[in-house]
């Protein structure tokens, strides 16, 4: 092995106390190794999805055939054997839970969710549990009725939707019926099942001089606010003016930042609306030429000037739209302001679109300090950290903030933030409006235009073109033997087993907790059913019914065999952001240990039992897992270094949300030594073929022939020690992507990728990546375009760090989980905690969290 670069002593981090078990560092399971070997896997073929099979990992690429039981695309749970018994569950200690994705983007080779309309009948649901008809239930007395696969209720088939079945009890027409033979399915809903408008409050949060509406919502195209805040930090920054800007390439397109061609993003018949505010709410007709701005300053009872003229086709008024956007900056910079009254602004937009519904994309800069939920200035976050009052960082300061989300979602309204603080700004109590409504949260602290703008373009266009709905409602449906507990995610939950989104889109997954109610029989399936009820962009109701069976296991060897390793850390982590505002950070470091021992010391007692006691025994599902909770446990959130609670609350919401897959990559991020690539790696396949040349005779031309397709390179360990000095490595989080460059790199690598031959030279403020005539550059940029891709057009902030040179270089070891960092430990000496409490319980049978825990350890 090349010479490792040793650790740079700014990522210092805990050692390990007392005496070491003995963990030969060649026989440490790879994190990397399970990943690539199971992309690998699935790259040339397709995932039936029948019960019965190992499912792909959430980071490989697979085609999936739906063979009635739902793609793990959309639904994925802890164990796909599930215990027969509670008492089983309780001895594997592998939580049971199930994590749905409903709006997933499929894959190109994959077909599309199949949308079934039923007429003014709606779809066929279970007299008992109201489950949907699906390819899992049974059809009895010759198909006059059919049978509940979740509670065994027998239900009259509608006389519209009979049909006679055939010798082996299917109707004659299950071939044509999707909904009989697919796991995932939209059905086109009637009025019966339109969002309801929410009871009038007794002390209604904005005036209004209509009467309250009540029944059910028509569904209509989804209209949007634009709300943005013209406070002086919002101007001296810049954020105010590129978000203006950036807004026009939404709406009408046009050339990106990165010099791409973009066609409009906003959905055929949406209506829209721009709101400004300060120290008073500005609405605008944009109806009128003169396009007049109409001040609202009375911040403790809003109300709306003019809701009948206040949204417009964006299309048809491009001329005074555009013309406001452009003026804004000015407009404001002439009379600044540091005042902001965001609250007051959320109940305007609640008071404007009341009754319908829709999306507020909002961009914010400060604290907001006046008006309704007014915050004082200040962050009292250094008197509070490590003390028994953290946890009131990471709540709201104000009820308001909840109250106004909980209003929000209510109406079926969703909010997106952007936010570009220069300081403090209480992520912990404005992004709360986000966490309820089902929104996403975007931080772009100090807004800098040449680091930040490119990946704000890319947000803001993934905002308005993925896949959404509004006005949604969800709910788990379990079989017989199982119940749902908890739901982890970012919701309001009107009952215990209704959630309510504002909106919710094909980037946000919910966790779901089961239990046992009563045994299960191993000899049958068992059913879990997710109804996600929507109105699409467009206008339609529908609800997405998702599908899944699953075995039922009765030994502890087949639920370890069948677990999911990235549904149980999407779980685990779930639950510790919503515990950041219970416990105390140090308690929840803790408790992630114990579970990660837990699981271990389940297998060990249950499955291999034999072992000697001083080997430490990892079963296969989980070989990465302790590697990705250490990922966990130095993120950002939860790490036991000070960290601003602005930038915890934020990285917590975007972990509340996230699938299993943007996760993984998050805390265990991927890393790639440029210097390596083969040649033949990330270029399209080509394949030459020598034909006659028809021009000339006896001549031989060649046709090549380019299937498009690339082959990713594979990736490497997060530590320095697998790094060299004459390398460039190239890490990326999902959010920020660092080229590294070695002191001793060749001036030929330097000037194949960046165009340049001198090291010292390279500029450490580069946030693009030059595209070069070179093999080289054409294989990073494939790279990053692969990766864009699969994030649904999403990209990075750009950095460059220069080995013992840039502030980069912080960041990038941070982000080498296995090294010693963050205030943690190790990879090795992080199994070597885990060996010692697994050993110390089967030596002296104490509880895990005894004297071999970490509790009153530094973390």
């Amino acid at each position: 092995m090349q010479n490792h670069i040793p650790q740079p002593p700014h990522t210092a981090g805990l050692g390990y106390q007392g005496l070491r078990p003995r963990i030969e560092p060649s026989q440490v399971p790879s994190p990397i190794e399970t990943i690539e070997t199971d992309r690998q896997a699935w790259e040339e073929k397709s995932y039936m999805t029948l019960p019965g099979a190992h499912v792909p990992l959430s980071t490989s690429e697979f085609a999936a055939v739906d063979q009635g039981n739902s793609s793990p695309r959309f639904i994925r749970v802890t164990t796909w054997n599930v215990p027969t018994s509670s008492r089983l569950a309780s001895d594997c200690a592998i939580p049971l839970s199930v994590i749905v994705q409903p709006f997933a983007d499929l894959d190109p080779r994959e077909e599309e969710i199949p949308v079934v309309d039923f007429g003014q009948n709606g779809p066929e649901r279970c007299g008992r549990c109201r489950g949907y008809v699906n390819p899992w239930c049974s059809w009895v007395a010759g198909g006059m009725r059919w049978r509940c696969n979740l509670c065994g209720h027998e239900t009259e088939v509608s006389t519209a939707y009979f049909s006679n079945v055939d010798a082996n009890m299917l109707r004659l027409d299950h071939a044509q019926r999707p909904e009989l033979n697919r796991g995932t399915v939209d059905f086109v809903v009637s009025e019966e099942y339109w969002a309801q408008h929410p009871p009038p409050n007794i002390n209604p949060s904005y005036f209004s001089a209509e009467l309250p509406l009540t029944g059910p919502k028509q569904p209509l195209p989804m209209n949007y606010i634009f709300a943005f805040d013209v406070s002086n930090d919002a101007i001296e920054r810049g954020f105010l003016k590129t978000s203006c800007d950036l807004l026009k390439t939404v709406l009408y397109g046009g050339t990106s930042l990165d010099g791409q061609q973009l066609d409009s993003s906003l959905p055929p018949a949406s209506q829209v609306t721009i709101l400004t505010y300060d120290r008073t709410l500005h609405f605008y007709d944009l109806n009128s030429d003169l396009t007049p701005m109409l001040v609202v300053a009375d911040l403790d009872e809003v109300f709306v000037p003019m809701r009948d003229r206040l949204f417009v086709d964006p299309v048809g008024r491009r001329h005074a739209i555009e013309a406001l956007l452009d003026a804004l900056p000015q407009r404001f910079a002439q009379y600044p302001s540091r005042d902001s009254s965001l609250g007051s602004a959320l109940r305007g937009i609640l008071a404007s679109l009341a009754g319908r519904g829709g999306h507020v994309i909002l961009f914010q800069s400060t604290l907001p300090n006046t008006g309704l939920g007014a915050l004082p200035n200040g962050s009292v976050e250094p008197e509070l950290y490590d003390t028994d009052k953290e946890k009131t960082l990471h709540k709201p300061r104000d009820v308001s903030w909840l109250d106004v989300g909980e209003e929000l979602a209510g109406e079926g309204i969703g909010v997106s933030m952007f936010l570009a603080p220069n300081k403090y700004m209480d992520i912990g109590s404005v992004g709360a409006v986000a966490n309820q409504t089902g929104g996403e949260l975007f931080f772009h602290p100090k807004f800098d235009f040449n680091r930040d703008a490119v990946a704000l373009e890319s947000q803001l266009q993934r905002v308005v073109r993925r896949y959404q709905g509004y006005n949604v409602k969800m709910k788990f449906r379990c079989s017989s033997g199982l119940r749902i507990t908890k739901h982890y995610g970012n919701f309001v939950q009107s009952d215990p087993t209704d959630l309510d989104f504002g909106i919710l889109d094909a980037d946000k997954a919910i966790v779901a907790d089961f239990e046992h109610s009563s045994s299960l029989n191993p000899r049958e399936y068992t059913h879990i059913q997710c109804a996600t009820l929507y109105t699409t962009v467009w206008g339609e109701r529908r609800v997405r019914v998702i599908n899944l069976a699953l075995q039922v296991a009765e030994m502890a060897g087949n639920v370890f065999q069948y677990a999911d390793m990235d549904a149980v850390f999407c779980r685990f982590a779930r639950e510790a952001m919503v515990n950041m505002s219970k416990q105390k950070l140090s308690a929840i470091r803790e408790e992630l240990t114990e579970k990660c021992s837990a699981i271990m010391l389940g297998y060990r007692t249950k499955c291999a039992a034999a072992s000697r006691t001083s080997q430490l025994i990892i079963p296969e599902a989980f070989k990465a897992f302790p590697a990705f909770l250490l990922g966990l446990l130095k993120s950002k959130p939860l790490k036991g270094r000070h960290v601003s609670s602005d930038v915890r609350n934020y990285t917590a919401h975007r972990i509340l949300s996230l699938p299993p897959r943007d996760l993984i990559h998050s805390m265990y991020p991927r890393l790639l030594a440029l210097h390596d690539l083969d040649e033949q790696v990330a270029l399209p396949q080509i394949y030459t073929v020598d034909t006659p040349d028809p021009g000339v005779e006896g001549e031989v031309g060649v046709v090549h022939y380019d299937y498009g397709q690339i082959q990713m390179p594979s990736l490497m360990r997060n530590s320095h020690f697998f790094m060299e000095v004459s390398g460039i490595y190239l890490v990326d989080n999902e959010e920020i992507l660092i080229f590294w460059v070695g002191s001793g790199v060749s001036p030929q690598l330097l000037q194949d990728l960046f165009g340049t031959d001198d090291f010292m030279s390279l500029d450490h403020r580069l946030h693009y990546l030059p595209r070069l005539q070179t093999t080289l550059s054409a294989q990073v940029h494939n790279i990053l375009t692969k990766r864009m891709s699969s994030r649904g057009g999403r990209k990075p902030k750009i950095f460059v760090a220069r080995q013992n040179h840039d502030a980069a270089e912080i960041e990038f070891s941070d982000m080498l989980v296995e090294d010693q960092n963050n205030g943690a430990m190790s990879y090795i000496d992080y199994l070597a905690l885990i060996h010692k409490q697994i050993t110390n319980v089967l030596n002296n049978g104490s509880a895990l969290g005894g004297s071999a825990s970490i509790r009153g350890s530094p973390w």
